[in-house]
């Protein structure tokens, strides 16, 4: 195990990518916090899974993550419950399609909050631990759509293209005091919010849920394959191990293709 007598926070981790990437932390021995939104009653199954499962312990909090003050403690709970943050997975994040004249500045906000400085504050308050430590593994879950554009989403694409500058220069400043920050940037992944989206395509397009999957959601990934929430927590777990040590300050591309076209 990796991770033993680390501790993880994830964000945007009561279901999908972040729960996930969290159950693979605390399969490699680490303890988290587990974050979002949620029912009460199934954020904590997902809590008590986790401890029975993989011997170790795991707290929620419900931090908003457009609240600054709440991600500040949100933190100082992990290290005072635990003893420290050693891992650090931005997950959390919103989505809205729309015209860029007709785009909603609120919407705009809301995105770039959750999307994007919740990672700056994040980061602040974690690295004084890691840096005091000598040992930090920051991950921010970016998208295809950190590396290529689609109409639209402005408020998504320049959140996810900050979400990579934001990385590299996290990396820099650290780089010589144990600790790593990388991206992940995903495809499509295949998880019940997306799965939940098929049937309303069918019906405002006219088609089956195969033409849906084929030609709409996995019209711009050459394997015609989802990512699964699996691979991208396996990535995470890469980044936090000894052979990704001198890995930082990188985007890798998790897209079945999309950005090599």
């Amino acid at each position: 195990m990796i991770l033993k007598s680390k501790a993880a926070v994830v964000t945007g981790s009561t279901s999908g990518i972040g729960l996930a990437v969290a159950r693979g932390l605390a399969r490699e021995g680490a303890d988290v916090v587990l974050n979002g939104f949620g029912k009460p009653e199934d954020i904590e199954k997902a809590r008590a899974e986790i401890e029975r499962e993989f011997g170790v312990r795991a707290i929620h909090s419900p931090a908003d993550m457009s609240k600054p003050d709440q991600i500040a403690a949100m933190i100082a709970q992990a290290e005072e419950t635990f003893g420290s943050v050693d891992v650090l997975v931005n997950n959390a994040g919103i989505q809205f399609v729309s015209p860029i004249e007709e785009f909603p500045p609120e919407k705009w906000d809301a995105i770039l909050a959750i999307n994007l400085s919740s990672a700056f504050h994040t980061i602040r308050a974690a690295v004084p631990g890691m840096k005091k430590r000598g040992f930090g593994r920051i991950v921010n879950i970016a998208s295809a759509h950190s590396l290529v554009a689609s109409p639209y989403k402005s408020a998504y694409v320049a959140a996810k293209h900050g979400i990579v500058g934001l990385t590299k220069t996290v990396a820099l400043e650290v780089a010589g005091q144990g600790i790593t920050a990388n991206c992940i940037s995903p495809g499509y992944v295949w998880t019940p919010l997306v799965e939940s989206q098929i049937p309303d395509t069918m019906k405002a397009r006219g088609l089956t849920k195969e033409q849906v999957i084929e030609d709409v959601l996995l019209k711009a990934q050459p394997t015609k394959e989802f990512v699964t929430v699996d691979q991208v927590a396996a990535t995470v777990i890469y980044l936090c191990s000894e052979a990704a040590k001198q890995m930082t300050g990188a985007n890798l591309a998790l897209d079945g293709g999309w950005t090599a076209q």
